[in-house]
């Protein structure tokens, strides 16, 4: 059985999009799942880098694209009231609802659906009082052990080279975005081109 950890932030519609695909895309293959809540914009900001939603163009073209891949999927999905927004307190919570640190696929979802269906405010704090008592996390949200644990989950994506998410890692490999689903699955299946393929990006000089 192979181990996949899905970095994720729930800010994110393209993680949300594979969470949803991924039992389908993987069906019929011998895998477990760790999820792993991370904050996006520490990513962007050890890289340097703005987020989509902070382009002008590509801000409009993101929730174009996304509306456009739910509805080829079958995703039911809705764009938030507003974007970005604050994500700690999604991610905190989904953390502090295990022992581990490490929030089960319902728990997930639930945090995941809040965000991308109804289309309202995510971060209004009425809605995260009632998404709080629905999931009754099992630590406080406000500790310093769950917040350090999130920083933790962060600093150990980017420490594996996580750019981006929902990044999948397996077998020390990166699959990043919801149409590297394919890849993840031929590299489950152990895809033999794959494989062979997967060292090309080494033989490419680098432009100086």
């Amino acid at each position: 059985m192979k181990h996949i950890a899905f970095y994720l932030d729930f800010i994110s519609p393209y993680a949300y999009l594979a969470f949803e695909k991924l039992p389908a895309a993987l069906m019929g293959l011998s895998y477990n799942v760790c999820y792993k809540p991370i904050l996006f914009a520490g990513l962007l900001k050890h890289h340097g880098q703005l987020g989509p939603a902070e382009i002008p163009g590509k801000r409009e073209w993101t929730y174009r694209q996304v509306l456009w891949l739910a509805h080829q999927h079958g995703v039911d999905l809705q764009l938030p009231a507003q974007h970005p927004f604050n994500p700690l307190s999604l991610l905190r919570l989904a953390i502090a609802c295990s022992a581990n640190g490490e929030p089960n696929r319902y728990v997930t979802e639930t945090v995941f659906r809040h965000v991308w269906q109804g289309g309202q405010d995510a971060a209004d704090a009425q809605r995260l009082q009632f998404l709080a008592d629905q999931l009754a996390p099992e630590r406080d949200p406000a500790s310093d052990e769950v917040k350090n644990r999130l920083k933790t989950n962060t600093e150990e994506a980017i420490a594996r080279g996580v750019f981006g998410v929902p990044t999948f890692e397996v077998d020390g490999r990166l699959f990043w975005g919801l149409d590297a689903l394919p890849m993840l699955q031929a590299h489950l299946a152990d895809d033999p081109w794959l494989a062979a393929a997967w060292a090309a990006p080494a033989q490419v000089r680098t432009y100086r």
